[in-house]
């Protein structure tokens, strides 16, 4: 039985550390290379399309997904009138505020790092849940950043006794929380994941909390324009083996010099750190210039191709408010090189598929990014979102 933290020493690589700075040390480099990639019109709406992302991500992992249309319907407050798919949209609308509001603490200077945000992650998830949506099968309702009172197990793994909890959440802000670099930060970030992870502190909503937590605290590196959250999806089995693989005890006298594995907790952090790594070079790749400008090219052909109020002319102005930024209706119809009617026809049917977007109706444009346009824009960042609904 688990209740006193030294029983879940190391929390910090003992092994291989050399090859996982290196390894975090590429992945702040290039994360640093994205946030000045495009314009920040175009990043917001990468970075708002990254959050939905997250929530369909986060809650597909634990076997909760809805459609990525059924999310974007939710924002406008446009709810299913099937009780199953509603419940989903309202857990993952709360996903996404409760993201916002974490990333607004992050940027008010508290530490994503420590027990006391964890706390606010699984608060800011589930106040906004209705007590139904928070009621597990056995009628247990979930209070919002509650530790649990109750023993528990997960699979093989009986995390610690309700009682200790609270002292190896201590022990992980007094290891993990300190102030340190980049490339350390986020091996302690994965070290953080993993160890929250074992010590379960929550009823329910451990893992949703954790990634939380993980894009925050990754999040002024990563502009939020990545998160580890879509990496961890689509490698599922392999996320849950290694989580699974860094529970176990030392496996021998070579094994580091704690209670559990320090291998198994090196090869987490080194998956963890491959996920990021893949996912920040991705993203990096979208929005290279030449790249996205050839992708534009292709979708407005494609859709010229099939819609005549859709126009090959719009492919340069478009292009010019991804890489330059927001312009005036007036200057983005005199881009287009069309005749005055010919022009504003076209311009509203961009407005009409999402692929401008205004905050008024004769305020300036820019880039959009809607769900349909995608499988052409940001090819394998978010395929679920081109799946039909039936």
């Amino acid at each position: 039985m688990y209740d006193s933290p030294h029983q879940f020493e190391p929390l910090l690589p003992q092994i291989g550390l050399d090859g996982l700075l290196a390894q975090a040390g590429r992945i702040v480099q290039a994360a640093l290379r994205l946030s000045a990639a495009a314009h920040p019109t175009a990043r917001a709406a990468v970075r708002e399309l990254v959050r939905s992302m997250n929530s369909y991500y986060s809650n597909r992992i634990e076997g909760q997904g809805t459609h990525p249309l059924n999310i974007e319907n939710a924002l406008r407050h446009d709810f299913s009138q099937r009780p199953d798919v509603a419940k989903l949209q309202r857990i993952a609308v709360a996903h996404i505020e409760a993201e916002q509001a974490l990333e607004a603490r992050v940027a008010a200077g508290q530490s994503p790092l420590t027990s006391d945000f964890l706390l606010a992650a699984h608060a800011a998830l589930y106040a906004r849940l209705q007590e139904s949506d928070r009621t597990l099968d056995d009628g247990t309702r979930i209070a919002p950043g509650q530790l649990r009172q109750e023993p528990v197990e997960v699979g093989r793994h009986i995390p610690p006794t309700a009682e200790s909890v609270p002292r190896f959440l201590q022990r992980l802000d007094e290891v993990l929380a300190k102030p340190v670099g980049w490339d350390m930060r986020l091996i302690a970030v994965a070290c953080l994941h993993h160890r929250v992870a074992w010590v379960h502190p929550f009823r329910d909503g451990n893992g949703r909390a954790t990634r939380l937590q993980s894009h925050c605290a990754l999040w002024t590196l990563s502009d939020g324009l990545w998160s580890p959250s879509r990496g961890l999806a689509r490698a599922r089995q392999d996320y849950y083996a290694h989580l699974h693989n860094a529970d176990g005890p030392r496996r021998g006298d070579l094994d580091g010099r704690g209670n559990l594995t320090a291998a198994g907790l090196t090869e987490w952090v080194r998956f963890f750190l491959t996920v990021c790594e893949d996912q920040v070079n991705y993203m990096a790749g979208m929005l290279e210039l030449d790249g996205m400008k050839r992708r534009i090219d292709a979708l407005v052909r494609f859709r010229a191709a099939h819609d005549k109020q859709m126009r090959i002319e719009a492919i340069l102005p478009l292009y010019h408010v991804f890489a330059a930024g927001p312009v005036t209706r007036g200057e983005f119809s005199q881009m287009t090189g069309l005749g005055e009617r010919t022009a504003r026809a076209l311009l509203s049917r961009l407005l009409a598929t999402g692929l401008l977007q205004s905050d008024t109706p004769l305020g300036p444009v820019r880039f959009g990014l809607p769900l349909n346009a995608l499988q052409f824009l940001l090819p394998e960042l978010y395929p679920e979102a081109d799946i039909r609904l039936d």
